[in-house]
């Protein structure tokens, strides 16, 4: 099909040519007929200009049939080179998922499984919005959101300026938000050196005893049991411990609380992709012991990705003028998530005890909080999935920024969970879904994919109610029961534009509910606090009675 797309646009490349040689012929004609046969100068300027606005209108159909191939294959072209370099690499015959069976061998495709320890290929590729806000049409998109900002900032003053009777610039709600940083700051350091010292000393130590023990079973499992009590006891209750116990703010708890989650992704991948390979070494009998250098180890714990190797490709240079933007960009989408909650949430959700709970309330809540709902949706994903991890890409010279791909074309949900976030999506692909499968066969994909959406929603749902402080499984809810249900009916197959239409509509939806309900419960604590409460006020939506403890 590609093949005969390309002779196609062969043919009307030749016929564009062919018309402007003709049209060259015709203006040398026309000017030798003009000086000798100056009457005849009227009927050639209309042939002229006939045949300028013909190749005209076929260069204009020429240049979105150019703009729609690029934009459809591209991405499968580069995919299947990366594939069949792969392939190459393993002598023409690796057993990957991606693998490619043909003649006899397909009766045995089906019983053969990938290793575990095939998995991400890492190779040098900018951002695509990079790439798009090179384009004037894209970037002016982009300006279009500072202009809002702008307008925003205006629109606080001028408020101000008629309540107060003066210009006011306080930021009061970022300075509640960000309070105890410093306490933040230093659970974030310890976190990040028994991150660094623990794991790798218990690998290291694992390792190079393995080839001399005597039970490498037993040993295994001690070393091993080790290593779980520290995800679960170090890295899983002892920042949870400092959030609690200082009462930190929601941002505060916020960066303790993700960075928590950050480290034991990366402690888990650093094991679960070298241990293999000592494994290998053991059963080869090889004098070397493969234990990465700490160095490696150290870059790994910076590196925006979750999955580990010894080397990653590097970009030549550092440009820290790109790193100074992304930076300011990331505290542009600061300012502005402010400025949404400032001037859309706050006066929504703020007398909210004056309202008793109805249906009425919901439904005008809902959708009153879809607009804040999707602009705080898109700067996350902007700040952090681009701005945040493509500084840390640019200082560290990480060759491959492919963090997210184009999830706002998606006409499927599984399309989207894997296009979102790609750097959460590769691990829990790789140590979720595919070591499931590997330990009970690829008959159960069914089954895998359900625990990996239970995996996602418990982390997605305990992050939110250690950061908020409550307990209610509104996210809980729409991940794993509409959210998986989604994925399924609308799968893969949907390719009609109608689909995407659809699917950013359920998540317009979908973000004006989370917003909604928690914003409610959380001003429903505020104005409706409780003496002496107990587990079970924690856990108890408040917002749904609150006008009666009030």
């Amino acid at each position: 099909v590609v093949g005969e797309e390309k002779m196609s646009v062969r043919k009307r490349l030749s016929k564009f040519s062919n018309h402007a040689e003709e049209e060259d012929e015709h203006q040398r004609d026309c000017a030798e007929e003009s000086q000798e046969a100056p009457s005849n100068g009227r009927v050639d300027l209309k042939q002229l200009i006939s045949k300028k606005i013909q190749l005209t209108a076929e260069a204009e159909e020429l240049k979105p049939f150019f703009m729609k191939e690029v934009g459809s294959h591209f991405d499968d072209f580069v995919t299947n080179l990366i594939e069949r370099s792969t392939s190459l690499d393993n002598g023409g015959c690796a057993l990957t998922s991606f693998s490619v069976f043909e003649g006899d061998n397909n009766h045995r495709a089906k019983d053969l499984r990938a290793p575990p320890e095939h998995g991400k290929i890492f190779v040098i590729r900018r951002s695509v919005l990079d790439e798009l806000l090179e384009v004037d049409h894209i970037r002016t998109i982009y300006h279009m959101f500072i202009a809002l900002l702008i307008l925003f900032i205006l629109s606080t003053l001028a408020v101000d300026y008629i309540d107060e009777g003066r210009l006011v610039l306080e930021f009061n709600l970022m300075s509640y938000a960000f309070g105890k940083l410093s306490v933040a700051m230093w659970t974030w350091f310890t976190m990040f050196l028994c991150t660094l010292i623990v794991p790798y000393f218990l690998f290291q130590r694992w390792a190079r005893g393995y080839h001399r023990t005597s039970h490498p079973l037993v040993y295994s499992f001690i070393h091993c049991f080790l290593f779980v009590v520290f995800q679960i006891g170090v890295l899983g209750l002892g920042p949870l411990y400092v959030v609690l116990a200082y009462t930190l703010p929601p941002a505060s708890r916020f960066i303790v609380i993700l960075e928590q989650i950050r480290f034991i992704m990366k402690a888990h991948s650093f094991v679960r992709e070298n241990v293999p390979r000592v494994l290998n070494s053991a059963e080869k009998k090889s004098s070397t012991v493969p234990v990465p250098t700490v160095n490696q180890y150290l870059y790994f714990l910076f590196a925006p990705t979750l999955i580990y190797r010894d080397n990653y490709p590097r970009t030549p240079t550092v440009r820290w003028g790109y790193v100074t933007m992304q930076f300011a960009q990331v505290f542009g989408c600061l300012f502005y998530v402010y400025y949404i909650f400032e001037r859309l949430c706050t006066p929504l959700f703020r007398n909210i005890k004056q309202e008793p709970f109805s249906a009425r309330v919901l439904i005008l809540c809902i959708f009153n909080s879809i607009l804040p709902g999707v602009l705080i949706l898109l700067l996350i994903f902007f700040a952090f999935l681009h701005c945040w991890l493509n500084a840390f890409a640019e200082m560290l010279r990480f060759g491959d920024r492919m963090f997210y791909k184009d999830w706002w074309n998606s006409t499927s949900y599984s399309n989207y969970y894997r296009t979102w976030n790609v750097v959460v999506h590769d691990w829990l692909y790789y140590y979720a879904y595919k070591d499931f499968l590997w330990f009970f066969t690829k008959r159960l994909r069914a089954a895998a994919m359900l625990a990996v959406f239970a995996v996602s929603a418990v982390v997605h749902e305990y992050a939110l109610a250690v950061c908020l402080n409550f307990f209610y499984p509104v996210l809980f809810v729409l991940f794993m029961f509409f959210g998986m249900a989604f994925n399924f009916l609308v799968n893969d197959s949907r390719k009609r534009p109608i689909w995407n239409v659809l699917m950013w509509t359920s998540l317009f939806a979908g973000n004006g509910v989370l917003l909604c309900f928690y914003s409610q419960e959380w001003y429903a604590r505020q104005h409706c606090p409780l003496k002496n409460p107990t587990f079970l006020d924690y856990i108890r939506p408040r917002s749904w009675t609150c006008r009666y403890v009030f």
